[in-house]
């Protein structure tokens, strides 16, 4: 099974988990909860600054490229800075918290503390494929209660598309209404 970063390094999924076999994105229903989870958070941690540079001199305009550490604690980096976590996650002991939610603080506070990697140290090579391609994550979940239906948006061709007046609605769904009689006695099923 191959893995894909998507959007930012850092973050790896099986390809098979996130791509259905035409070339487009699986539901997310389709998804375990860490994947679905992960490429919701995607979209929001493009507009945050690289931790680096922003802890080092306040750089709020640094882009990341690469994002380490468990959804909602995130470690934000830019190509430039990718080599600092590499560095301490590897090198200086930051691969005590690896899977804790306690990898962001304990990485802040060392970038904080003045922590740099050497001179010397490259950090990792990638190669990108397509890296702008960022799936829409659709419509938020959390508020859906497990087994309920998950609404979803569609753009319809124009052609297809239908004007509804509201007012007119409103004024048949009274009509009928007006004919229900609510106190009749209906067959049931035991009948």
């Amino acid at each position: 099974m191959t893995k894909v970063s998507i959007g930012l390094r850092g973050w790896r999924f099986d390809e098979d988990e996130v791509f259905d076999g035409e070339g487009g994105y699986r539901p997310r229903s389709e998804m375990d909860d860490d994947t679905r989870e992960r490429l919701e958070r995607l979209p929001m941690l493009l507009d945050q600054p690289c931790d680096v540079c922003y802890l080092g001199d306040g750089d709020a305009d640094a882009e990341p490229a690469a994002v380490y550490g468990e959804p909602g604690a995130e470690v934000l980096v830019c190509d430039d800075h990718e080599a600092t976590f590499y560095y301490w996650f590897l090198e200086a002991g930051g691969d005590e918290y690896e899977g804790s939610p306690d990898l962001q603080d304990a990485f802040h506070e060392w970038v904080a503390a003045g922590n740099s990697e050497p001179g010397w140290y490259e950090g990792p090579q990638h190669v990108e494929t397509d890296p702008e391609s960022l799936p829409d994550p659709g419509p938020d979940t959390s508020q859906v209660e497990v087994g309920e239906p998950v609404p979803v948006n569609v753009d319809l061709p124009e052609d297809e598309q239908a004007e509804i007046n509201l007012i007119e609605a409103a004024e048949f769904e009274e009509d009928v209404a007006d004919d229900l009689d609510l106190d009749a006695d209906y067959p049931t099923g035991d009948e």
